[in-house]
């Protein structure tokens, strides 16, 4: 469910894109993110730097377009992704890495308290860079080289959003399980 929340602006962003305006996708989208630091708030949870800044993001690109910015279809998803990745590297500079507010939230607080789990969470945030690199040489390839199917574009930020789920789930399932052994 959690990943679900973290992903549903990006979600909306991406199937919003290929049936609407990109204005009314970027402004969805922010809406969705908005919605979603609401509910983190309504249930007495932190709000989360990738919320917050997947709001500012889609609100800052879309009021760019309504004040007459000219940006493609593929510009649009260029900024998104390199305003994504600025945001993951940023909580890499900062020391908090991006994945380490909603971890807090769903770990044990013995768990929390080891030396690992900050190590785990700085793994699980490179894993997420990873796909958003992927995404964004996607993005690239398809401005540059017009004549790529855009379904291989697609493909491609589906294949990474993916396995960095699929890494997500399973690396935190692992570090749990050496946890629990350490324990008894």
């Amino acid at each position: 469910m959690m990943l679900f929340l973290i992903l549903a602006p990006f979600a909306v962003f991406g199937a919003l894109m290929m049936l609407t305006t990109p204005a009314i996708s970027l402004f969805a989208a922010c809406a969705v993110a908005l919605g979603t630091i609401a509910y983190d708030l309504a249930r007495g949870r932190s709000v989360k730097a990738l919320a917050a800044g997947a709001a500012v993001l889609f609100a800052a690109v879309g009021t760019y377009l309504l004040s007459g910015g000219g940006m493609g279809d593929h510009g649009i998803r260029l900024a998104v992704d390199l305003g994504v990745l600025a945001i993951a590297l940023g909580s890499i500079a900062l020391r908090l890495p991006f994945t380490l507010q909603y971890a807090r939230e769903v770990v044990e607080p013995e768990i929390v308290a080891q030396p690992a789990f900050m190590t785990t969470n700085y793994i699980l945030t490179w894993a997420w860079i990873g796909a958003f690199i992927l995404m964004l040489v996607a993005d690239i390839l398809l401005i540059y080289w017009p004549s790529l199917p855009v379904w291989i574009g697609v493909a491609v930020a589906f294949a990474a959003r993916n396995c960095a789920v699929y890494f997500t789930t399973w690396y935190s399932a692992r570090r749990r399980a050496h946890f629990a052994r350490q324990v008894q």
